[in-house]
């Protein structure tokens, strides 16, 4: 079943879900019409609707097969996609997150500048230079995944993953760079800098601190700027390297 518009598509994603396809690739365009209908169906639920999850280039809505009516829902959000062309773009929270780059804080520093024929310096530079898109969350609780890198930075994954990534990690991985809201997982983006900022904590009314849809940017810091006791704290989550 396709909608009215270039490379937008709906298909069942079982009884009780819908998952609407705007695009093809990962990009802005695509990405502004993830966030219109995404918010739509915020402000304005459809009746039955359980959720609405946004992804890199699409939309899932779920509802309970037993209690709502499937047919109309699929309708009704087929109505609000066609109406996405003329409704205006809308912006997410600027949220600025201070960095520590390099050192035990960011171990792949030095290896992505060896990589991209660049001085570490340089590096941070460019990638705090960035003005990020939040594309979506996933992977772990509070992941982030960005838009917006330098494309001098694009690196392909580690050869073989940190064992352990401590939280508030950010890294790049492929074209986009990224922040571990939530440690202590394996990871195989390259982490060049932490944040202390607790990007993931299920004690708030909103675990998450961004939303899809937030633009991002990074401030260079030091560890001495943090809170007292972060960087000990960070140095005892520290990735667990193995020998030989």
């Amino acid at each position: 079943m396709e909608a009215a518009g270039e490379g937008v598509r709906f298909r069942p994603a079982g009884d009780g879900a819908l998952l609407v396809e705007l695009g093809e690739g990962i990009d802005p365009v695509t990405h502004r019409r993830v966030m219109g209908l995404w918010r739509s169906l915020l402000e304005r639920p459809v009746p039955g609707m359980a959720e609405a999850v946004p992804g890199y280039r699409s939309v899932l809505v779920t509802w309970d097969p037993e209690a709502a009516d499937g047919r109309r829902i699929r309708e009704e959000v087929a109505r609000r996609v066609q109406g996405l062309a003329a409704s205006r773009p809308v912006g997410g929270r600027r949220v600025a997150i201070p960095v520590v780059y390099g050192g035990p804080f960011g171990p792949d520093l030095e290896a992505v500048a060896a990589r991209a024929g660049l001085a570490p310096d340089e590096v941070v530079r460019r990638h705090a230079a960035g003005r990020y898109i939040v594309y979506m969350l996933g992977f772990l609780p509070g992941f982030v995944y960005l838009g917006g890198l330098d494309p001098t930075l694009a690196m392909p994954r580690r050869p073989s993953p940190l064992p352990r990534v401590p939280a508030g990690s950010v890294a790049i991985g492929g074209s986009q760079t990224g922040i571990y809201g939530a440690g202590g997982a394996p990871g195989g983006w390259h982490v060049i800098g932490r944040t202390w900022v607790r990007l993931w904590d299920p004690g708030r009314r909103r675990p998450a601190l961004l939303r899809p849809g937030d633009r991002v940017r990074f401030v260079p810091a030091s560890a001495e700027q943090a809170p007292p006791g972060w960087a000990e704290a960070v140095l005892e989550a520290a990735p667990v390297r193995r020998a030989g």
